[in-house]
C-alpha cells in the first residue's frame, strides 16, 4: 500500500469512527447543556438521556477498538468477550439481536486474530440486515466458522461485498464501504479467507476459513 492509499484509508476510517460516535456524543453534550440551563428541574428524562447516550458511546468505542485497534488481536480476547462487546453495541438498536453460544466450539476460534476478525465480521453482517434481524455464529460441518444473519430483505447494498474482497481500488472506495474494505484487509492479514452467500431469501452467510499457520 503506497502513501496515497494509506492516507485515504486513514481518512476514511477516521470519518467512519466519527460518524458512528457523533450521535451519542452529541446527545450527551445536548443533555449537559440542558442541565446547565435548567438545573435540577430538568427532570429525569434528561439524565436518562445522558446516561443512555454515554452508554451507547462507550459500547461503540469498545466495539470499534476491538475491530480496528491493535489490541483486538491479543490471544487473551475470547469469543465470549466479542459476544459481550457486540451485545452492548447492538443493545440500543432493537432491530438487531444475536443468538449464539460464545462458549461453544466455533471452528477456528483458537487462531490468533480470530476475535478481532470475528468482531469485524459481526459489524459487517449488520449491514446485510437493513430491516433488522438476528445474527448467529457457529461451527459448520467442515470445521469453518459460519456467521449468519436472518431478517426480512437480508442482503448487502451494492459494492459492499466487492469492497470486502478489495474491489475496486481503494481510491474508488466510498465512505459507506470502508468497514467492508477494512474487514477484508484484516481477514487476509491474519491468514483467513471469507466468502459471502446471499442466495437464500432472508439469509446472509459469511464463511470464515483459516488459511495460514499463525
Amino acid at each position: 500500500m503506497d502513501t496515497a492509499d494509506a492516507t485515504r484509508l486513514m481518512e476514511l476510517l477516521a470519518s467512519k469512527i466519527c460518524h458512528d460516535l457523533i450521535s451519542p456524543v452529541g446527545a450527551v453534550s445536548n443533555g449537559v447543556e440542558i442541565l446547565e440551563e435548567i438545573g435540577p428541574d430538568a427532570g429525569d428524562d434528561v439524565t436518562d438521556l445522558i446516561a443512555f447516550s454515554a452508554g451507547q458511546a462507550n459500547a461503540k468505542l469498545k466495539a470499534l477498538r476491538l475491530a480496528y485497534g491493535a489490541g483486538g488481536a491479543d490471544v487473551s480476547i475470547k469469543a465470549e468477550d466479542v459476544y459481550n462487546v457486540f451485545g452492548s453495541f447492538i443493545e440500543g438498536d432493537n432491530r438487531i439481536s444475536q443468538n449464539w453460544d460464545p462458549y461453544a466450539d466455533l471452528g477456528i476460534e483458537n487462531r490468533p486474530g480470530f476475535s478481532k476478525v470475528l468482531m469485524s465480521c459481526l459489524l459487517f453482517a449488520i449491514e446485510g440486515l437493513p430491516k433488522g434481524g438476528a445474527i448467529s455464529v457457529r461451527k459448520d460441518t467442515d470445521g469453518t466458522t459460519m456467521i449468519s444473519g436472518e431478517g426480512d430483505g437480508a442482503s448487502f447494498r451494492e459494492g459492499y461485498v466487492d469492497a470486502l474482497h478489495g474491489r475496486p481500488a481503494l481510491d474508488q472506495i466510498e465512505n459507506k464501504h470502508v468497514h467492508a474494505y477494512i474487514t477484508g484487509l484484516l481477514v487476509r492479514a491474519y491468514d483467513f479467507e471469507i466468502s459471502v452467500d446471499e442466495t437464500q431469501d432472508g439469509f446472509i452467510f459469511l464463511r470464515l476459513t483459516s488459511t495460514g499457520t499463525h
